[in-house]
């Protein structure tokens, strides 16, 4: 009985990952959308320009990113020493990822007119969307200050997790507000456009800073579950199984996020208008 238990809490526990992934999918409609309406109507000389600058803008400090990923690799080495091996790969990944949250943060003012109406935040993204991902920061601060302060991770592991999801959370924050405080564009021919950068943005910078929250805490949450798991007790312990489910479904929650991610780091494109001719 107390295995059915274990295996029903586990399927249970891993639940909140499919559920991401499928808002996710939806998400990737939204896009489809938004860019679709690019191509409908042609933007502006100055809708033109925004669009070629906004893409420049995103592949340099997208570079910038990858280039900070190889500093992180040699600040591993110094705080890690042999151990260091392993995080050549997360290292370069966190890199990316904030390079991502840079160039979003860091966004130009688009050089047109504006309207007096501001855009509401659920025109951008899903506010579960949204929460998801600050609910993701806030477990895995919450996790990482718990375990150091029992002593089960090392102190520079401890720093890292804390410092990481954390400055990625400011930077979407910062980006995120300057998306909703900006006014929509008055041209009508810019406006699809102003409304795809914006979905773009506020995507990226949520994906972004979840999969930076994700992953390591779904590493804590093992390594939670799993010394909860050496302890001796009478009965069924569902507690480490519990941390074990959630550390599996917060990794894997991560890694869809990434994939989505991945897909929207092309920028918004214009071509010729899909109903010319």
């Amino acid at each position: 009985m107390g295995r059915l238990i274990a295996v029903v809490l586990f399927v249970a526990v891993m639940v909140p990952s499919g559920l991401l992934a499928r808002e996710w999918s939806r998400a990737a409609d939204r896009r489809a959308v938004a860019g679709g309406a690019v191509e409908l109507v042609p933007p502006s000389d100055a809708g033109a320009a925004v669009l070629a600058r906004q893409a420049r803008h995103g592949r340099r400090l997208r570079q910038s990113g990858l280039v900070l990923g190889l500093v992180l690799i040699g600040v591993s080495v110094v705080l890690f020493a042999e151990a260091s091996v392993f995080l050549w790969a997360p290292a370069l990944v966190v890199g990316a990822l904030a390079g991502v949250l840079l160039a979003e943060a860091s966004r130009t003012r688009p050089r047109w007119a504006t309207g007096p109406r501001r855009p509401r935040r659920g025109e951008q993204v899903s506010p579960w969307l949204l929460w998801a991902m600050r609910g993701a920061v806030v477990g895995e601060l919450a996790a990482a200050a718990l375990l150091w302060s029992a002593g089960s991770v090392p102190d520079q592991v401890a720093l890292v997790a804390l410092v990481v999801p954390g400055a990625g959370w400011v930077l979407a924050e910062v980006a995120l507000l300057r998306l909703v405080v900006r006014p929509l564009a008055a041209d009508g021919s810019d406006v699809p456009v102003d409304e795809a950068l914006r979905t773009w943005g506020a995507h990226l910078v949520c994906g972004a800073a979840s999969v930076l929250a994700m992953v390591p805490l779904g590493a804590l949450l093992l390594v939670a579950g799993v010394d909860l798991g050496d302890r001796v007790t009478d009965g069924v312990d569902l507690i480490p199984v519990a941390l074990v489910a959630g550390g599996f479904s917060a990794i894997t929650a991560g890694l869809a996020v990434a994939v989505f991610l991945v897909r929207w780091l092309r920028p918004v494109r214009h071509s010729a208008p899909a109903l010319a001719g």
